[in-house]
């Protein structure tokens, strides 16, 4: 079975997305970590670059809402937790 680059990168994504709610879910993760933030993010990125083989419109709708919220997090996580440490 010969994948292409950009069929990886959607396997590869959608499996860190699914890694994610099931850690999630089985309290491994939280939902506010960065962990589980950084591998939603990732994840839905590869999911746009697979969109290189076949275009969807719908998927690239919701991966780009996945990336904007897991960057919204991202930001939110950092920032709260720069405010709890202070600076250097």
């Amino acid at each position: 079975m010969d994948l292409l680059w950009h069929q990886w990168c959607g396997i590869v994504g959608a499996s860190l997305i699914v890694l994610a709610y099931f850690l999630l879910q089985v309290t491994r993760l939280s939902g506010a970590g960065l962990p589980y933030l950084l591998l939603n993010l990732f994840g839905a990125i590869g999911v746009v670059l697979s969109l290189y083989g076949g275009f969807d419109v719908t998927v690239l709708v919701m991966q780009l809402a996945w990336i904007a919220i897991s960057l919204f997090g991202i930001v939110r996580t950092l920032s709260a937790h720069s405010r709890v440490t202070g600076p250097r």
